[in-house]
Order: C-alpha cells, then sequence, then structure tokens
C-alpha cells in the first residue's frame, strides 16, 4: 500500500488538477511541513497563475506563520500576473492584509494603483466584488478564502468603478485621521469627475447615490445640497434599430441620464465649437485672398 503522499504526488505528476494541488497542500499543512507547502504553492502557481485564490491563500499561509514580508511580496506578484480570474478579490485581500498590520498608507497606495489599473483597463472576464476595508479575520483561513472565492464567482457582475471608489471613500471614513471626513468627500469629489470625464453615466448615478448618504450622515446642509444638485434626471428617449445587415428594424425606448453639471457646460461647448468654426472660416477666406492676389499678380506681369 503507498503512503497517502506518494498517491497524491503520483496523481499530479500524471494529472495536475487544483483538487489534487489542494489536497496535498492540506494533508502538508497538517504534518505542518511547511517547506514543502511553499514548494507545492509555486509549482501550484507555475500550473496556474491567474489563479487568485491560490495566490491568496499562500500570502494567508505566510501570514499565519508570520511572515508578512514574505506575505506581502507574494500579493505584489499576484497582483502584478498579465491576467487574473478574480483581480478585484485579490486587491480586496492585500488591501484588507495591510489593514491588518495598521500599514494604512500601503492600504492606500494599493487603492490608487486598482483605481489606475482600473479605470484603464475593463475586461469582461473581470468580477465586481465588495471592496470593503473589512476586519481581515473574515478572511483568516484557508477555508474562509475558499468560502468567499465560491460567493464571488457566484456573483457574476461585471466590474463596476465606482464600488471601487466608495470602497475607497470608506476606507477614509474609518481612518483614525481627524480629518477623516474630508478626505472621504475628497474620494467622492475625484470619483465623480473622474467618471463624468469616461461617460460612465450608471456609475456615476451609482456613486452620486452613495455620495448623497455620505452626506446625510456626515455632512452639513451645504454638502448635502451641493451633491443633491449633481444629481440626474432619468429620461425616456428612443433611437433606431439596425439588424447585422444594416436593414433597419424600427425603434426602440431606452433611459438615459441628463447630468446638471454636464447640461451647464454645453453653452460654452456651443461657443467653443462656434469659435472653431469661424477660425477655420477666416482661414480659408485668407487662403483664397492669397490666391486670387497671386492670380493678379501673374496676370500684371502677362501684361508687362
Amino acid at each position: 500500500m503507498w503512503p497517502p503522499k506518494v498517491c497524491v504526488g503520483m496523481a499530479l505528476g500524471m494529472c495536475p488538477k487544483d483538487k489534487l494541488y489542494r489536497g496535498y497542500i492540506d494533508l502538508e499543512i497538517q504534518l505542518r511541513e511547511f517547506d514543502r507547502c511553499r514548494i507545492l504553492y509555486e509549482k501550484f502557481l507555475e500550473f496556474g497563475p491567474e489563479n487568485c485564490v491560490t495566490w491568496m491563500r499562500f500570502a494567508e499561509l505566510e501570514t499565519l506563520l508570520g511572515d508578512t514580508d514574505r506575505a506581502r511580496a507574494i500579493y505584489e506578484l499576484a497582483v502584478n500576473q498579465p491576467r487574473l480570474d478574480m483581480p478585484e478579490l485579490l486587491w480586496k485581500a492585500y488591501i484588507d492584509f495591510e489593514v491588518s498590520l495598521g500599514e494604512s498608507k500601503k492600504a492606500k497606495k494599493n487603492y490608487e494603483c486598482l483605481l489606475e489599473r482600473t479605470l484603464h483597463v475593463k475586461d469582461s472576464t473581470e468580477i465586481r466584488t465588495s471592496i470593503s476595508p473589512s476586519s481581515a479575520v473574515e478572511l483568516n483561513t484557508p477555508r474562509a478564502l475558499a468560502n468567499y472565492a465560491t460567493e464571488a464567482v457566484d456573483l457574476q457582475d461585471l466590474l463596476y468603478v465606482s464600488q471601487v471608489w466608495m470602497s475607497y471613500a470608506q476606507f477614509e471614513l474609518a481612518s483614525a485621521d481627524e480629518s477623516n471626513v474630508e478626505l472621504a468627500r475628497r474620494v467622492y469629489e475625484r470619483a465623480n469627475l473622474s467618471l463624468r470625464g469616461a461617460n460612465e453615466k450608471e456609475e456615476r448615478v451609482l456613486l452620486l447615490e452613495a455620495w448623497r448618504e455620505f452626506e446625510t450622515q456626515h455632512g452639513d446642509e451645504s454638502s448635502l445640497n451641493n451633491v443633491i444638485k449633481k444629481m440626474p434626471r432619468r429620461v425616456k428617449k428612443r433611437q433606431r434599430v439596425q439588424a447585422d445587415d444594416g436593414t433597419e428594424e424600427g425603434w426602440e425606448e431606452f433611459f438615459d441620464y441628463i447630468f446638471p453639471e454636464d447640461e451647464a457646460t454645453k453653452p460654452n461647448l456651443k461657443l467653443l465649437e462656434m469659435a472653431k468654426a469661424w477660425k477655420k472660416q477666416q482661414q480659408t477666406n485668407d487662403e483664397e485672398k492669397e490666391g486670387e492676389d497671386d492670380d493678379d499678380d501673374s496676370n500684371s506681369s502677362s501684361e508687362s
């Protein structure tokens, strides 16, 4: 009869599977062979470097063993992978890790890095999860991490940039800084400007609703009214529907959001467009005039 470790090792050699790797690692943990666990995690990640749960479990093991520097290095390697199956889940674990260590500056830096990547890359395979600065106790065991990952996968929602911004604002609000309310407000202001520039209307509505709730609880009448003035109107519109071959199939109705801030800038945009048109017309007139002058000079020369 082969020993269990030998059987599992042979099985991995013939047919490497996630379940086999996890079972082998759990066996080594029970035997307290932590160096063997590290080797297995490294092999596991060579087999599937996009697997966020594996990265998190590896970092969690190092955290439980008290090697926070090694755990941080694992998180850094993980978030810099070219492709990840659940990046938001991984970033949440990384942020919660820094919060649990009292490293608020590093946690804040992670939020900024996450926002920078989220704003530039929106892959349909990425999954939105609730990224809140909750206690790291919620994710303090490999089993808890696995359960959390399963719940996140079941969501099957697309990534919402507004969720990251709102989580960042909650993080600032929960900080021990005396100006925590103002710091959170600045995050909401930055978020609104960012989503406005990206024309992310639905996400902007979600953000403004959260901002309004924030000002209701922590702001004053002036700050609350400032947000209320930014809230959009929901209007019904119609648009033509075209088939794949280009033929028209009629009209369809949809809802759009009209933001007061955007409406206020429209007159200025019109003036800018008129100014550009006038400048272009002036250039055209000048070119035509120069052409006429050249023709006159040519005629004068021929007559001479």
